[in-house]
């Protein structure tokens, strides 16, 4: 890059700002047996030969069919307990997967014009959170929740981050599996980017640093350290993608990389 005749304290040109590429990692030791709703019953399915008084039926066969009745009632319960599993994941991936995509398209569109033009005041409306319910709230229908929900970022904990937080439960029963941590990890990651970037939108608009920054900053150190913290969110919001990704059932759609 050709150097600048700006001071340092001046918003610098507009800098390239590579997409994370999706993670390139062997899906089978990644996060193997961590999926927890998508066994193979196709062939587990148990079937019953007891065939009880085709002519006059005996106590030892009355009691021999009782006993294999029960032996296939019992081999069913895993299958009946998958069945309600996948019925749980596309519930829930009905209801935050749309809001996980949305995320990660405004995430790579818009969010990545702001970041690459150093339009801070776009960044900070993009992770920006909904205020607190109000006394004005209260007097609302719905208690103000739409008025707040229009307030939050593109790509705010809000909007975006807790639905994939909530999708990550989804993979674990009765305790927590390797994939439900795997994925909230990359959460928590992308909730420091997104402090961050606020963080880092708001001090090149105010007079000196202040907030998650120990001192002044000129603008262009901004702009450096929110590239950086771009590419390092999107690294996590691949990542979580793969593992959301792997073992999915065929019918539900996989989440896109950026």
């Amino acid at each position: 890059m050709a150097p600048s005749n700006r001071r340092a304290d001046d918003s610098p040109s507009p800098a390239p700002i590579y997409l994370p590429t999706p993670p390139s990692r062997d899906s089978e030791s990644a996060v193997a047996g961590a999926l927890a709703f998508s066994p193979d019953t196709s062939s587990a399915r148990p079937t019953s030969t007891t065939r009880l008084g085709e002519s006059q039926t005996t106590r030892t066969e009355f009691v021999s069919g009782l006993v294999i009745a029960a032996a296939s009632s019992t081999l069913l319960t895993p299958q009946v307990a998958a069945a309600r599993g996948r019925a749980t994941l596309e519930q829930a991936y009905d209801r935050y997967v749309p809001r996980i995509i949305d995320g990660g398209a405004f995430y790579k569109n818009e969010l990545y014009g702001a970041v690459a033009k150093g339009d801070w005041k776009a960044i900070e409306l993009a992770t920006q959170e909904p205020p607190k319910k109000s006394k004005s709230d209260r007097a609302l229908a719905d208690g103000g929740i739409a008025r707040r929900a229009a307030m939050a970022g593109g790509f705010s904990d809000a909007r975006v981050l807790a639905a994939m937080d909530l999708f990550a439960s989804t993979f674990s029963e009765s305790s927590i599996s390797a994939k439900t941590k795997g994925m909230k990890a990359e959460v928590e990651t992308l909730r420091t980017v997104v402090k961050s970037m606020q963080a880092a939108a708001v001090a090149a608009q105010s007079e000196g640093g202040g907030g998650l920054f120990a001192k002044k900053q000129s603008k262009s150190e901004l702009a450096k350290e929110i590239q950086s913290l771009y590419v390092k969110g999107g690294n996590a919001y691949n990542q979580y993608c793969y593992l959301l990704n792997d073992g999915l059932p065929i019918s539900l759609k996989k989440v896109p990389f950026l």
